[in-house]
């Protein structure tokens, strides 16, 4: 996901019941479900997460306190170095509990064993089952959020144009040169959007679709920094695109002192995105990594998710901006692809559109 300012908001922090909490769910085993011994546990718990990961620190130092372990966070990147850290440190792992497991890397962290069981019941089964892999045994879904093109209203009105809404709209000739997007190959929202094309087009015209995407003037930018901050017309940076690939929530944090969004998503574009927990296997401290995962799913800390992290939280007691109704709304059918058939085809996907598109 993105790095994104956060506006305040109180939450009403609870004492949690750790131990017990992480007692009510299934216990560590191997990948395979064989049976495993007792779990470990040790007086430290280090934590890998994704660079987005962001809680308050009065909510980390409440877990610190209350489950009496010496913490410590590590984030050697996006999603996919996550992913690919922990398969190559897998014999000497890096930590014990894993956040920022997205779906479009889920998957591979599943083939390659680094995750342990453990299925949480802090989730109703229906609740988990709604999420890719959500019913995996391994991987606990924590939150989501929908990469979308996003529009800056304004530059649309004073040209009295209108907004494109879906992706075959973005090909017209009156969309020429307006749309700036992420490189799939170092993005995570580039990845996305490329999957959402996939998922729309299929494997055999997504390359089709891209290269007169390329004809209609499509910009390339790296990551989402430079895309939404620098090259967006919409946001801080007042660039010259007004269409970008950014996140459905993004027009939330994106309005006037009139009330008014400035910007809008356009959900019939959208790819969803769900956020991970897990076990890892090997881990020092898996009764430590169990409670972490427990922490992230109480209400509280769900609470949190929309505004230190812009994504939506998976827990239906969970509070949740009241601004997101009117400017964050979600596709009720988003963009899919299985998450087998990104495993298997991601690498592929990404060199064949660096080839059409790069060159």
């Amino acid at each position: 996901m993105s790095i994104r300012p956060a506006a305040a908001m109180v939450v009403a922090l609870s004492v949690l019941s750790l131990a017990a909490c992480a007692s009510t769910g299934t216990p560590v085993g191997s990948p395979n479900g064989t049976t495993a011994a007792d779990p470990t546990e040790s007086k430290t718990l280090t934590v890998v997460t994704h660079e987005s990961f962001d809680l308050s620190d009065e909510a980390k130092a409440r877990f610190a306190k209350e489950s009496g372990y010496e913490v410590s966070y590590i984030a050697p990147g996006d999603a996919g170095t996550v992913v690919n850290q922990l398969i190559l440190t897998k014999d000497s792992p890096l930590g014990d509990v894993v956040y920022g497991i997205d779906n479009t890397f889920a998957q591979r962290a599943i083939d390659e064993g680094v995750l342990g069981k453990y299925d949480s019941a802090a989730l109703p089964a229906a609740v988990k089952a709604e999420y890719p892999l959500g019913d995996s045994g391994v991987l606990t879904p924590v939150d989501y959020g929908q990469v979308c093109v996003n529009a800056d209203n304004a530059w649309f009105a004073e040209r009295q144009l209108a907004i494109p809404a879906t992706l075959d709209d973005l090909l017209k000739p009156e969309y020429k040169g307006t749309l700036v997007v992420e490189n799939p190959a170092s993005s995570s929202p580039g990845l996305s959007f490329l999957f959402a094309t996939v998922g729309a087009k299929g494997a055999n015209g997504y390359l089709a679709y891209w290269e007169a995407l390329k004809a209609n003037g499509v910009k390339v930018v790296s990551g989402w920094t430079e895309a939404y901050t620098v090259e967006f017309s919409g946001s801080s940076g007042k660039g010259k695109y007004p269409l970008v690939v950014s996140y459905n929530t993004s027009p939330a944090d994106e309005i006037g002192e009139d009330g008014q969004a400035w910007t809008s998503a356009l959900t019939q574009t959208c790819f969803q995105q769900t956020e991970y927990a897990g076990v890892i296997n090997g881990a020092q401290n898996e009764v430590g990594a169990q409670k972490f995962i427990e922490f992230l799913l109480s209400v509280e800390v769900q609470s949190e998710i929309p505004d230190k992290m812009w994504m939506y939280p998976v827990h239906p007691g969970a509070d949740i901006p009241e601004a997101w109704a009117t400017y964050a709304p979600q596709a009720d059918k988003p963009l899919e692809i299985p998450a087998a058939d990104m495993a298997a085809n991601r690498e592929a996907w990404i060199k064949a559109w660096t080839e059409k598109v790069i060159g």
